[in-house]
């Protein structure tokens, strides 16, 4: 039976997300603390992400888990949050690994010269007032042959928000050479529960 959707990433987009940062993690998908969960999370991270150490940079990073896999299959990871809160625990988090934790907006991250292999952003976009805006940005930070990795979705039924991956990937087609959506609301180990709302990631190569 499919249980209640009690995922609360996309309750609004103008979260007080500092006063969040505390009971963050509790969330099954975002403290990643329950082993299956994080061994989900990692198998899809090492799928999408370059084989080989690359340049990460994680938008809207949280408390920092997913750059925590990620410096953990051996990339550099630079963490964007724009909640103190959440980048400082981002940056407890992630002590003593190849990673870098900056305060700032993930739509024009202060990142200045530097250029990524890759661009990570879970449940971010759909929250940005204009997200054509900040995909077209983002596109100035990746290096030739750079990809996205979005992860994205639709939460509720009665006044859902969200992305479609439909609209997503007709965003980005200006931007990339090849765009792939993969489903991810059937695969509850990430999740750390069943959910029937649209749950996706797009990995898309310029």
């Amino acid at each position: 039976m499919t249980r209640e959707n009690t995922h609360t990433v996309a309750a609004t987009a103008q979260e007080d997300w500092d006063a969040r940062a505390a009971a963050f993690d509790d969330e099954p998908d975002h403290g990643l603390r329950d082993p299956e969960v994080r061994a989900a999370w990692a198998d899809r991270l090492r799928a999408w992400l370059p084989e080989r150490p690359a340049d990460v940079l994680d938008l809207g990073c949280g408390t920092g888990s997913l750059s925590l896999l990620a410096v953990g299959q051996g990339h550099r990871v630079t963490g964007v949050d724009r909640s103190p809160a959440m980048a400082e625990r981002a940056r407890t988090k992630l002590a003593g690994h190849t990673a870098t934790i900056l305060c700032g907006d993930a739509a024009a991250p202060p990142v200045g010269e530097e250029r990524f292999d890759a661009v990570l952003v879970r449940h971010v976009l759909w929250a940005l007032p204009d997200p054509a805006a900040a995909l077209r940005h983002w596109r100035t930070l990746l290096r030739p042959g750079g990809r996205f990795v979005l992860v994205e979705g639709v939460w509720g039924t009665v006044s859902p928000v969200g992305i479609p991956s439909g609209r997503l990937v007709a965003l980005l087609e200006p931007l990339v050479r090849q765009v792939r959506v993969e489903q991810l609301s059937g695969h509850s180990r990430l999740w750390g529960k069943e959910v029937d709302d649209e749950r996706y990631a797009v990995v898309a190569t310029v």
